[in-house]
């Protein structure tokens, strides 16, 4: 297969990642290649990186596939004697492709061979030696990585981690780091996240060694549809992983300041009112009847106030997290922001959107918001009833009513007639729901009520769906 023919699978790849590559971005990437040459890898990388991606979000696929469609190497790259500074530890034994198999070791063979791996590790941590470090994950996947069985050869990414077990040496280079300076202050600090930066480095380093082997093994293909993440804003929110939320977190102000300049953009547009056809037709009579100068009523600039009524119970945390952290985010786009969480009952949380600390934000809300009643398990209908006795002013012809949950009930009554005053008296009501829309109306799922009494309710499964919603919130 030659470059070009590889340059196309590699683009396809990156839409069936999601990214999106036009064909003619896709020629712009081979014409960038053919002007800069494929001497140098990494302009290959920067160059493909400068025509396909056209979002920060899009890189870590990207970079995943570009591994694995244009390697760095093929096969080992190094001998299993060049691993341990002691000859001894590469032991005599042979493998098929002439070089020693760590198979044929002895257990204490391998063990000398890993604590030397480990010893390197130390310096390479303790130096931030970026070559050193893609060396030893090489030396590290060919050592502890692989296993031989009846279908050929796998490799597994655990067992690297697991025998070089580099957070089991933070102590070690704490002290090559910090020296004689005082433990537990800033520079500890500092230190214990330069040393974890250095180790998530070296952990990804591993990782994109077993999945080149891997695919050499597998082929490509059968490595991408695994090794390819989600993309950041399509990440479902009842399915985040910790490491996932943590990016999430950092997409919820870019993402308010991005919906925020369209709005003024929009609102700059649209300075002037509806057509005034009578003053249009009388200034017409200077010139001849012709509509020259149209005239416009004046522009009503509507600025809506936001009432959000957000589950907040285990299934759905995540998603009223990162909804709640957005609607602080916006809420000088609206006249008035009113937030309110339940399980079962209901309490207002305004207070806790006025911090700056939006990390803490759902602890808070869980430990001092008044948000049990009974057993602490979802219960839509008490918790409408208690949102219309407490807070009757809290709806009104000027309110958008924004609803968040996935609208499990457990089974128990849903205060129907309740919830559909309260959307009559609100100039718009919406109900947003993190679940798939093939399960709703499934087992104890009650949308099939609360979606005929709200204006619309609308699948809102990641970050990409919700800024898709808000976009059609703002006020015009």
């Amino acid at each position: 297969m030659n470059l070009l023919d590889r340059t196309v699978e590699f683009t396809a790849a990156l839409r069936r990642a999601g990214v999106p590559v036009s064909s003619a971005e896709t020629v712009d990437a081979a014409r960038a290649v053919g002007a800069l040459g494929w001497a140098d890898r990494d302009g290959v990388r920067a160059s493909f990186a400068a025509t396909l991606c056209k979002r920060p979000v899009y890189r870590p696929a990207f970079d995943t596939l570009f591994d694995l469609y244009f390697p760095p190497r093929i096969g080992d790259g190094v001998s299993l004697d060049d691993l341990a500074d002691d000859p001894a530890a590469a032991g005599d034994g042979a493998a098929g492709d002439g070089e020693p198999d760590p198979g044929d070791l002895t257990p204490e063979e391998l063990e000398a061979l890993r604590q030397a791996l480990r010893d390197k590790l130390l310096d390479a941590l303790r130096d931030g030696d970026d070559e050193a470090l893609r060396q030893l994950a090489r030396q590290a996947v060919s050592a502890f990585g692989s296993a031989r069985g009846s279908a050929g050869r796998s490799w597994f990414l655990y067992r690297v981690l697991r025998a070089m077990s580099a957070e089991t040496l933070i102590s070690d280079l704490l002290s090559a780091l910090l020296g004689e300076q005082e433990r537990g202050g800033l520079a500890e600090r500092a230190a214990r996240q330069t040393i974890t930066d250095r180790i998530r480095e070296f952990e990804e380093l591993v990782g994109a060694e077993v999945r080149r082997r891997m695919a050499e093994e597998r082929g490509i293909e059968a490595v991408e549809r695994s090794a390819v993440k989600p993309l950041s804003d399509q990440v479902e929110f009842l399915r985040a992983s910790q490491r996932d939320l943590v990016e999430l977190r950092r997409q919820v102000h870019p993402l308010a300041r991005r919906l925020a300049t369209r709005l003024t953009a929009r609102r700059r547009l649209g300075r002037t009112g509806r057509l005034d056809f009578r003053r249009t037709v009388r200034a017409s009579l200077a010139t001849g009847g012709v509509p020259v100068d149209t005239k416009h009523r004046p522009h009503k600039p509507h600025k809506p106030e936001l009432v959000v009524l957000c589950d907040v119970s285990g299934s759905v945390a995540s998603f009223a997290h990162f909804t709640l952290m957005l609607t602080h985010a916006l809420r000088e786009q609206f006249s008035k922001v009113r937030a309110f969480a339940f399980i079962d009952t209901t309490d207002e949380v305004t207070r806790f959107l006025r911090g700056l600390d939006l990390g803490d934000m759902m602890a808070r809300i869980s430990g001092e918001a008044d948000l049990v009643w009974f057993d602490g398990h979802s219960d839509y209908g008490h918790a409408i009833e208690v949102f219309a006795e407490k807070y009757p002013e809290a709806v009104g012809p000027k309110t958008s009513l924004l609803i968040l949950g996935d609208a499990r009930n457990n089974y128990r009554p849903t205060s129907a007639t309740v919830f559909r005053r309260l959307c009559a008296q609100a100039r718009h009501s919406y109900w947003l729901n993190p679940e798939p829309r093939t399960y709703w109306g499934s087992g104890d799922s009650a949308t099939d009520v609360y979606a005929e009494l709200v204006d619309e309710m609308v699948e809102c499964r990641n970050i990409d769906q919700l800024q898709v919603f808000i976009e059609r919130l703002l006020p015009s």
